[in-house]
């Protein structure tokens, strides 16, 4: 166990370097390259000519002028230590953007997965214990619909209602201008109030699959002998449904939880783009819109290597969440 536990680790750096090539390797294959675009902007911004190649080689941390191989090993170097150049068009080092804009996303994700998940695996619960009835037939018809929806409709229909034209919520930035950052209840308040609109359309697209996955691993739960024995003690049907149910039918489900996380990520960039939300993918559109390589390539390294920490993390504890999954036996997927 103890040397299964040492590949899975092992395997994050080498993960984390194949993102990075392949991030270097698709900025590359842009037409005219990046340096190409990077030394049109610069000129026309008024760098001397003779100065450009190391105004680049300032904002990427790579020799324009060297070899290919060489160009890769500073991008790389530059990666592990943490250091990926300044951004163009904001003027500010990359890392700085990316560490002001993380948190936003993170926590746009984490709440609205959280949220879509309990609420979601209650429905489930519900519907797989009163299979057949009304309720499961219209709470699998509203899933459906929920499903086939695109949560950026959700989000575009929030702005123009909830935000233009009732102003409920205020529609940009994550907090209201000219209030300090800080565990003070007008800060609180104020993020909530613009994070409000973003997470509610993130969740709940996905609250109909979830609730669809969770009605099916109920429903093969309720065949299980501790389920009568539950019913014969004469517990109430929410009890079951909840307790019985819903712990034992939720643990398939735990390591798409972390992976969807992860995933959901790379989908905050329109979501962002709608409600003009300050996390990566706000930047990531800004980034690309403006030629803004640096910072495009930060975005994409730091959006894939969350994903494979979130995998990792599924992977190293769905054994201590459910007994029944042994290191040896999760191995083989």
């Amino acid at each position: 166990m103890v040397n299964y536990y040492l590949r899975r680790t092992a395997r994050i750096p080498l993960t984390i370097l194949a993102v990075a090539t392949l991030s270097f390797g698709l900025i590359r294959l842009l037409p005219g390259g990046p340096f190409t675009q990077l030394r049109i902007q610069l000129i026309r911004q008024g760098v001397p000519a003779e100065q450009v190649n190391a105004r680049i080689e300032a904002l990427q941390n790579i020799r324009p002028d060297a070899p290919l191989w060489q160009q890769y090993l500073d991008y790389i170097v530059g990666v592990f230590q943490l250091d990926l150049g300044q951004s163009i068009s904001l003027n500010k080092p990359v890392m700085d953007v990316l560490a002001r804009a993380l948190p936003w996303t993170v926590f746009l994700v984490v709440t609205s997965t959280v949220l879509m998940f309990v609420v979601g695996v209650l429905i489930g619960a519900v519907q797989a214990y009163w299979e057949g009835s009304k309720f499961d037939q219209l709470a699998s018809g509203a899933s459906i619909f929920l499903m086939s929806v695109p949560y950026y409709i959700f989000a575009v229909i929030f702005v123009f209602f909830l935000g233009f034209q009732w102003r409920v919520f205020p529609t940009g930035n994550a907090v209201a201008r000219g209030i300090e950052a800080g565990l003070t209840p007008e800060y609180i308040v104020s993020v909530l109030r613009h994070a409000t609109l973003p997470i509610l359309a993130f969740a709940i697209g996905g609250i109909g699959s979830t609730a669809l996955n969770m009605r099916g691993n109920g429903i093969q739960v309720l065949g299980e002998e501790y389920v009568e024995v539950a019913r014969l003690r004469g517990l109430s049907d929410g009890r079951i449904a909840t307790r019985y149910v819903a712990s034992n039918a939720i643990l398939p489900m735990y390591t798409g939880l972390l992976l969807l996380i992860g995933f959901r990520l790379g989908g905050t960039v329109v979501l962002e783009q709608i409600f003009s939300y300050p996390g990566l993918g706000y930047y990531l559109i800004q980034a690309v819109n403006a030629n803004d390589y640096p910072l495009m390539m930060g975005c994409f390294l730091v959006i894939t290597t969350t994903l494979v920490v979130a995998v990792y993390v599924a992977d190293m504890t769905y054994g201590l969440i459910d007994p029944r999954i042994s290191a040896g036996d999760s191995d083989g997927y």
